[in-house]
C-alpha cells in the first residue's frame, strides 16, 4: 500500500487516478439517460468549448462515471429516482475532490521532507468564488468529467451553476488574495493562506423598486464539499482580562477564551500535482460553562450564551474602504492572528511529518523558515501578538523577539484613502487586548527614541510618525496600525507603480525618509487560469491554436500574438469570439432582466464596488448625455451601446446607494422609451460576484476604469478586461498607467486629469460650480436630476446627488466630465472601424504578460520572502504506486 493517501474501507474503494479502474459498479444508480433534442443541438458547442482541454480517453471517462455513481450512492446516499440536481453537484464535487486528496497529502509530505521556507499569507478576505470548474481545470480533468456527465445525461453547466460563490471578500483585496493562492500553488511555493470562515459572506444584493437592499449570504446552508474540518488542531484565543506583573514580567490573566476551529480547503496548482492549503478559522465556544451560570441555575441560558463567542466569525464586514472601529471587527482580526501564529509556531517546532513533539526550540532560524505577509493592516495586530508569544510564552528577550518580528513580517498597503486607514481607539484595545496595548506602547517608545536620536528636537516629526496618535477632540488616543506595520516589517509595498510612488511621496513620506530600503512596489495581477482559460474558453482556444499552451503559465508568451496584428483572418476570429460571448450574455440578460439588447452594440461595462471615488456617477452622467442627444435629435446616427453596471454599495453608504438608484432610474426610463429603441440600453446587474464576472468580462467591449487620479491603488478588474480583449477608457490612475505603458497609448482611451493636475486643482481651491457653468451638457443633466426627471414619483429623491455635485464634489466628477464625454465620443468613432477596434483588442490581449499574478508572486518570493527556488511540479500520486 502506498504512503500517499490512498485508503480502502470495505466496499468503498480507494479514489482512483485517471486511467485506473475501480471495482464498484453501480450503473443502476445513474443509468445513461437518452439525449434530448436540446442536448444534441448543443453537442457541437459543448465539444468546441472543451477542445483546449484535450480529448477525454474512454477509460478515464468510465472511471469518472463509476466514481460519480459511487459517491451518489455512498456519500449522498441517493439513487437516480430521488436525487436532485444539488445531489448530483455534490456527487460531482466529491468525485473531483478524490483527485485532489492524494496530491494534497503528497504535497504536505513533500514540504515536511524538504523543510523549505514557508509563506503565510494573512488576509481577512479571500474572495474565492466557485471551486468546481477551477479545480477540474487545474487538475486537467475537465474534458473527461464533461464527457462522463454527458454520457450520464447530465448537463455539467447546470451543475456548476448550483455551486454557491464563496464570497468571503468585498472586492479587489479579497479577489487578489484568491489569485495569489492560485499562483503560489502553480509556482510551487510552499504557502498557506490564513483567513476566517465567515458563516455569512458578502451580502446578497437585491434591487427592489430601484434601490439596493441586502440579504444575508448563507453560503454554507447546503454544506461545503471542498473544506475539511480539523478539530484536532483547534486552538484557544484569549480576550479581555488584565495584565499583572510577576517577577518583573507581564502576565495576561482572567481572560475569556474562544476556540478557533480550522477548516482546510485545497488550492491546486495548474497541472503540477501541487496542492497548497487555505486554512480558515471558525469560532467555537468553550466546552465548559462559567460557574455563575450554575449558581443561577439557568442551564438553557448558559447554552444560548455560547453563541455570543461564536459570533466572531458569523459575518464578513461589508466595507473595505471605510474604517468603522467596531469591537467585533478588532475581535475578528485578533482571532485570526492569534490562532494563525500559534499554528505557525507549532509547524515551525514540529518540522517532522506526523510528529507533534517540538523538534525545533531555537527561534534564531524562525525568519529562515517563516515569511508572513500582511494583506493590508487588517491582520496587523499579529505584530504585538508575535512579540507576546515570543516574550511571554517562549521566554525570548525583547531584543531577540523584535529582531525576529521585523525579519518575518512584510506589509502590503492597499489604499490611499485616509478614511480607510485603521486607527483603533486606545480605550477599545485596553479593554479587549490589554497586553497588546502594553507591547504597542513599548514598540512606540523605542521607535520615538530612535527618531529623537536621528532628528534631535524634531517633535513635529515624532508626532507625525508616532504609532500612538495624540488625543482627538473627544480625548481619545488612537493606534495607527499602518505606522505599526511599517515600523515592525522589513518590507512595505504598494500594489502599482503610481500607488507605491504616492505612498513614498505623500502618505508615508516621513517613513520613506526614515526607512528608504523597506519600500517596494509589487504591481498586482490576476491569474490567467481563471480569468481567461476558464472564463473565456473560445478565446483561449484561438490563442492556443496560434501560439500553443505555454502562455497559461507564462503570460509573457502572449506577446507572440502581436505578429498577427495585421492578419485579417485572425482579427476576424477575435471579433467572432467576442460576438459569440456577447450573444450568450445578451440571451442571459433577456432571460434574467427581460431586457432585449443588440449583441452587435458596444458593450460598455462598469463593474466594481459602488464608491464615489470609482465614479460610477460620472459614467451614468454620460449615459444621460447620450439619452439627451437622442431625445433632441431622434434621427441621430450613433453607435448602439449597451451599458452594464454591477457592484455592491456598503449597507451604510448613503451616497453609493443614491448612485445605484440613479442608474436604475435612468435604466427604467431609457429602456422603455420607444424613441431610443435598441440604440441605448442600461442594465444594473443584481448581486455582482465572481461567478458573474466570469460571465460578463469575456463579453465586454469597453472597460470603465475612471477613478479620480490618485485614488485607486491598483485595480485588478482593469487587467481582467484587458486580458479578454476589452478596450479601456480610464484615467491615469492605479495600474491603468502601467497598462498604457505595456500596450501603447494608441490602444487605450486615456482622459481627464492626472495626479499632479488633481493636486494642483485641490491646492488652488476646487469649485465644481465653475465647471458646471462652463459645460451646458453637464448643467442640463444636473438640473434634470434635481427636477426629478428620472424619479417623477418622488422628484426630490436624488437631490442629495445633485447637491453633492454642486457643493461637495470631492472626487471631481464635474472637472473631468467634458473630457470624459470627448473620450467616449472617440470610443464610439473607433468602434465603427471594427478592424481597427479588433487590432487594438489584440494589442490589449498580447500586452497582459506583466499583469499575471505568477509574475507578481515570483517578485514577492524573490524580493520580499527570500525564496529563490520553486518546486515547479511533483510526480502524480499514483506514479509511485505503479513503481512499487
Amino acid at each position: 500500500m502506498s504512503n500517499f493517501g490512498f485508503f480502502s474501507w470495505g466496499s468503498q474503494p480507494k479514489p482512483q487516478p485517471l486511467g485506473a479502474d475501480t471495482s464498484f459498479n453501480s450503473s443502476s444508480v445513474v443509468p445513461k439517460t437518452p439525449k434530448t433534442p436540446s442536448m444534441i443541438t448543443n453537442d457541437h458547442d459543448r465539444r468546441k468549448q472543451i477542445s483546449v482541454r484535450g480529448i477525454a480517453q474512454v477509460e478515464n471517462v468510465s472511471n469518472i462515471k463509476k466514481a460519480f455513481n459511487r459517491h451518489l450512492h455512498f456519500s449522498i446516499i441517493k439513487d437516480r429516482n430521488v436525487a436532485t440536481d444539488r445531489d448530483y453537484y455534490f456527487a460531482l464535487a466529491n468525485t473531483v475532490r478524490d483527485h485532489l486528496v492524494s496530491r494534497w497529502i503528497r504535497t504536505q509530505q513533500h514540504y515536511y521532507d524538504k523543510d523549505p521556507k514557508r509563506v503565510y499569507y494573512l488576509s481577512l478576505e479571500f474572495y474565492m468564488g466557485r471551486t468546481l470548474s477551477n479545480t477540474m481545470m487545474n487538475l486537467g480533468i475537465q474534458a473527461t468529467v464533461d464527457e462522463a456527465l454527458y454520457q450520464l445525461g447530465l448537463d455539467i453547466e447546470e451543475l456548476q451553476e448550483i455551486e454557491e460563490d464563496a464570497g468571503l471578500g468585498n472586492g479587489g483585496l479579497g479577489r487578489l488574495a484568491a489569485c495569489f493562492l492560485d499562483s503560489m500553488a502553480t509556482l510551487g511555493i510552499p504557502a498557506y493562506g490564513y483567513g476566517l470562515r465567515y458563516e455569512y459572506g458578502i451580502f446578497k444584493q437585491l434591487i427592489r423598486d430601484g434601490w439596493q437592499i441586502e440579504e444575508p449570504d448563507d453560503w454554507l446552508r447546503f454544506g461545503n464539499p471542498w473544506e475539511k474540518a480539523r478539530p484536532e488542531y483547534m486552538l484557544p484565543v484569549n480576550f479581555y482580562g488584565k495584565v499583572v506583573k510577576e517577577e518583573g514580567k507581564s502576565k495576561w490573566i482572567d481572560t475569556q477564551v474562544v476556540f478557533a476551529m480550522p477548516y482546510d480547503t485545497p488550492v491546486p496548482g495548474y497541472k503540477n500535482n501541487i496542492v497548497n492549503t487555505l486554512r480558515l478559522w471558525s469560532a467555537k465556544a468553550e466546552n465548559h460553562f462559567h460557574l455563575k451560570f450554575f449558581n443561577d441555575g439557568d442551564y438553557v441560558q448558559a447554552v444560548m450564551d455560547r453563541n455570543l463567542s461564536e459570533n466572531i466569525t458569523r459575518v464578513l464586514y461589508p466595507n473595505d474602504n471605510m474604517f468603522l472601529g467596531k469591537e467585533l471587527r478588532l475581535k475578528q482580526q485578533y482571532f485570526l492572528v492569534a490562532a494563525t501564529l500559534q499554528d505557525i509556531i507549532r509547524r515551525f517546532k514540529s518540522s517532522i511529518y506526523g510528529n507533534r513533539e517540538a523538534v525545533r526550540i531555537n527561534f534564531d532560524t524562525f525568519p529562515d523558515k517563516v515569511a508572513i505577509q500582511l494583506n493590508d493592516t487588517h491582520p496587523s495586530i499579529g505584530i504585538p501578538e508575535l512579540i507576546r508569544l515570543f516574550v511571554d510564552v517562549e521566554g525570548l528577550s525583547w531584543d531577540q523577539a523584535w529582531d525576529i518580528c521585523i525579519k518575518t513580517y512584510a506589509y502590503t498597503n492597499h489604499t490611499l484613502l485616509p478614511e480607510a486607514l485603521e486607527r483603533w481607539p486606545v480605550s477599545l484595545m485596553q479593554n479587549l487586548l490589554p497586553r497588546h496595548l502594553e507591547i504597542i506602547y513599548e514598540i512606540n517608545q523605542k521607535f520615538m527614541n530612535t527618531i529623537s536620536d536621528r532628528f534631535p528636537g524634531d517633535f513635529d516629526r515624532m508626532r507625525r510618525m508616532s504609532i500612538v496618535e495624540e488625543a482627538d477632540q473627544f480625548g481619545e488616543k488612537r493606534i495607527n496600525m499602518a505606522h505599526l506595520c511599517i515600523v515592525a516589517s522589513h518590507a512595505i509595498n504598494g500594489v502599482a507603480a503610481l500607488h507605491s510612488d504616492l505612498l513614498k511621496s505623500s502618505t508615508f513620506r516621513d517613513f520613506y525618509e526614515f526607512y528608504p530600503d523597506r519600500f517596494q512596489n509589487k504591481t498586482n495581477g490576476i491569474t490567467p487560469r481563471r480569468w481567461l482559460l476558464l472564463s473565456n474558453p473560445s478565446l483561449a482556444d484561438l490563442i492556443v491554436e496560434k501560439i500553443g499552451e505555454s502562455w497559461i503559465t507564462n503570460l509573457d508568451e502572449l506577446q507572440k500574438l502581436k505578429e498577427y496584428a495585421n492578419d485579417p483572418g485572425f482579427l476576424d476570429s477575435i471579433r467572432r469570439v467576442k460576438l459569440e460571448n456577447k450573444q450568450q450574455v445578451a440571451q442571459w440578460l433577456s432571460d434574467e432582466y427581460n431586457v432585449s439588447v443588440n449583441a452587435a452594440s458596444l458593450f460598455d461595462v462598469h463593474v466594481k464596488r459602488i464608491h464615489e471615488y470609482k465614479r460610477q456617477l460620472l459614467n451614468i452622467l454620460h449615459v444621460i448625455a447620450l439619452y439627451n442627444r437622442i431625445k433632441e435629435n431622434p434621427n441621430i446616427d450613433m453607435v448602439k451601446r449597451t451599458v452594464l453596471y454591477g457592484g455592491k454599495a456598503a449597507p451604510g453608504y448613503h451616497m453609493a446607494k443614491q448612485i445605484i438608484r440613479l442608474i436604475t432610474a435612468v435604466a427604467e426610463q431609457v429602456n422603455n422609451d420607444a424613441i431610443v429603441g435598441d440604440r441605448l440600453k442600461v442594465i444594473f446587474l443584481e448581486n455582482y460576484r465572481v461567478s458573474m464576472a466570469e460571465k460578463i468580462i469575456p463579453a465586454a467591449d469597453l472597460s470603465e476604469q475612471i477613478s479620480t487620479a490618485g485614488t485607486e491603488a491598483s485595480g485588478t478588474g482593469n487587467m481582467k478586461f484587458m486580458l479578454n480583449g476589452a478596450l479601456t477608457i480610464g484615467t491615469l490612475d492605479g495600474a491603468n498607467v502601467e497598462m498604457a505603458e505595456e500596450m501603447g497609448d494608441d490602444n487605450i482611451f486615456i482622459f481627464g486629469m492626472n495626479v499632479e493636475e488633481v493636486e494642483a486643482l485641490q491646492k488652488r481651491g476646487y469649485s465644481s460650480q465653475e465647471f458646471i457653468n462652463k459645460s451646458p451638457v453637464l448643467k442640463q443633466i444636473i438640473e434634470q436630476i434635481d427636477g426629478g426627471m428620472f424619479t417623477p414619483e418622488d422628484p426630490t429623491q436624488l437631490q442629495d446627488l445633485s447637491n453633492m455635485l454642486r457643493h461637495h464634489d470631492r472626487f471631481m466628477v464635474c472637472a473631468d466630465f467634458d473630457a470624459f464625454i470627448e473620450a467616449q465620443d472617440k470610443v464610439a468613432a473607433t468602434f465603427r472601424d471594427q478592424e481597427k477596434w479588433s487590432r487594438m483588442a489584440l494589442y490589449n490581449i498580447a500586452s497582459t504578460g506583466k499583469f499575471s499574478t505568477d509574475r507578481t508572486i515570483a517578485e514577492y518570493a524573490r524580493e520580499i520572502w527570500g525564496i529563490d527556488q520553486f518546486e515547479s511540479s511533483l510526480p502524480a500520486p499514483y506514479e509511485n504506486e505503479k513503481s512499487e
